[in-house]
């Protein structure tokens, strides 16, 4: 029997939800997970069917959840459904929502610079399934995100700002930031990776292998 896994696009159009999520599933059809989209919040309101998810891949940009799409999303990762996302379409979602930004352990804060010209991730933890024989990569013309993120989360890539962008006495040359993590909450797991500004990020061959083995890591076995 197949995986099921659920994918949800919507939110601020500038982050190509759509155009992101279908980068993803054909991959994950191939991988044998059946697979439904939803470009409504609505489909968090389904407990039953939530609850016997393998995986929840999620891009929606900001938007709000009601008390029961808040509850049956974050009962049913609690409960071993994997939860996986990229940039803004799964830490500056529903910004309001404490209880959700604590199960996916970060939220965006800031992007020094708009979209800059290039940008270096680093692979931090190489012994990591996801990231186990790939190499640091650049992305160009994206944005870098300033995040906080939750010291309990185990950090799998990070990027160094270079004081070239934004106001250096707020965004200081040298700081590394945690770019892509892994989390456990409850039963379930959680993997975000910072970079998909737009479906472009994923042209980069090492950004499109680590959320594909993010997923796999991420859905309930």
């Amino acid at each position: 029997m197949n995986r099921e896994a659920l994918v949800v696009w919507g939110g601020w159009d500038g982050h190509t939800p759509e155009q992101s999520v279908n980068v993803f599933i054909p991959w994950l059809k191939k991988q044998g997970f059946g697979v439904t989209v939803s470009n409504t919040l609505d489909a968090y309101l389904d407990a039953g069917k939530l609850a016997g998810l393998s995986l929840i891949v999620q891009c929606w940009t900001m938007g709000t959840l009601t008390n029961d799409q808040r509850q049956n999303l974050c009962k049913a990762v609690a409960g071993g459904a994997g939860l996986a996302g990229w940039h803004g379409g799964i830490i500056d979602s529903f910004r309001q929502e404490t209880d959700y930004q604590f199960m996916t352990g970060g939220q965006w804060v800031a992007h020094p610079g708009g979209c800059i010209p290039s940008q270096r991730v680093n692979i931090a933890d190489r012994k990591h399934e996801i990231t186990k024989g790939l190499a640091d990569f650049e992305i160009k013309d994206s944005e870098q995100y300033y995040i906080h993120v939750d010291p309990g989360c185990r950090v799998l890539c990070t990027t160094t700002f270079s004081g070239q962008h934004g106001d250096p006495t707020q965004y200081k040359a040298g700081t590394v930031m945690p770019y892509a993590y892994t989390r456990e909450w409850g039963k379930g797991r959680v993997f975000v990776a910072c970079w998909g500004h737009t479906f472009k990020d994923f042209d980069v061959p090492e950004a499109k292998e680590i959320v594909q083995r993010g997923f796999l890591w991420a859905a309930r076995k």
